[in-house]
């Protein structure tokens, strides 16, 4: 039997090689600290770091865009909405008609009161050579939703075709202009994407894109609230809104993101006059956490604290007024 004593429990009977054992090692570390703080631009979480980023991005897909490098991934086939739509009511139908988007039938209500807006209506139908049914008010009624005022006119009209996500940017390029897209994150209501519509048209945007799932699309209410806005604005559908969102931001876009939250104030916004995305996010849940991570820029509105928040499209036309204000501003200083 062996009379040295057995260790204690955790003893260390060897020295450690390279680092002395003891505090005294540790001690010097914590007083070393972990060096200098890195600037604010080389940070990648802070707003001056995404925003280094993203001017980065603008410059590599200058020079890709000037060697003739390949621009963006294989275009998926253009999508179409399920079913016809009825456009109601009398400046929706007219807009609709004077844009020639395209149409299959024009349903006017029996005894109808004549405006110059119907007489033109019938007039451009007449000379489209669309097909024009005289109905009693009942059956048109039956035929729009409950919550539609289709002041006796209602226009049906082909599925709705969207365009590609990708496609907007190369139509704005082409023209010359600075991309002003919008992009959709959870909104639902199609009379906010109507609003939509109708701001981007107002304040010379040139598109919106909508999530293929859990998004509202281009319906009749989408079409009425736009006030025709949407036969103007091409509207198109991302299969996966944050892969989207990539692929503009390596064509140089950047991305702001509205959340009450948002660290940027709205005010003065500096990357107005950039390529720019407005992300919109539903009323209730905001912007989703994978869309969040990809906004070189989240904005807040500034608003009254008796205010909870807007909603989707009153934010929207704030934001694209905001923008296109301050680009005109700085075009002309």
């Amino acid at each position: 039997m062996s009379n040295k004593k057995a260790p204690r429990p955790g003893a260390v009977r060897k020295k450690s090689r390279g680092k002395a054992v003891g505090s005294g090692g540790q001690g010097r570390q914590a007083l070393e600290g972990r060096g200098p703080t890195p600037k604010a631009e080389d940070r990648t979480d802070h707003p001056a770091g995404k925003a280094k980023a993203a001017r980065e991005r603008l410059e590599a897909a200058k020079s890709r865009h000037g060697k003739g490098a390949e621009r963006s991934p294989q275009r998926a086939p253009r999508k179409k909405s399920d079913d016809a739509e009825l456009v109601t009511g009398r400046n929706a139908v007219l807009e609709a008609l004077r844009t020639r988007t395209p149409a299959t039938t024009l349903y006017v209500a029996a005894k109808v009161e004549m405006d110059d807006r119907m007489r033109e209506i019938l007039g451009l139908a007449t000379r489209r050579n669309v097909p024009v049914l005289e109905v009693m008010r009942p059956e048109l009624d039956r035929m729009t939703t409950r919550d539609t005022v289709h002041q006796g006119v209602a226009l049906k009209v082909p599925p709705y075709e969207y365009a590609h996500p990708l496609d907007l940017l190369d139509q704005v390029e082409r023209r010359g202009d600075t991309p002003l897209l919008v992009a959709l994150d959870g909104v639902t209501d199609p009379r906010n994407l109507g609003a939509i519509i109708r701001s981007v048209a107002a304040f010379g945007g040139q598109g919106v894109i909508v999530p293929q799932r859990r998004s509202v699309g281009v319906n009749a209410a989408a079409w009425k609230t736009s006030a025709g806005a949407a036969a103007r604005v091409p509207v198109a559908m991302a299969a996966n809104l944050t892969q989207t969102i990539k692929a503009l931001k390596e064509r140089g876009v950047f991305v702001v993101g509205l959340d009450g939250d948002g660290d940027v104030s709205l005010p003065g916004l500096d990357l107005a006059d950039r390529p720019l995305i407005l992300v919109i996010g539903s009323e209730g849940k905001g912007l989703s956490r994978l869309v969040t991570e990809n906004c070189d820029a989240v904005v807040s509105i500034p608003i009254s604290a008796a205010a909870e928040s807007l909603n989707a499209g009153i934010a929207a036309s704030v934001t694209l007024y905001e923008v296109a204000k301050l680009r005109q501003e700085r075009s002309a200083g």
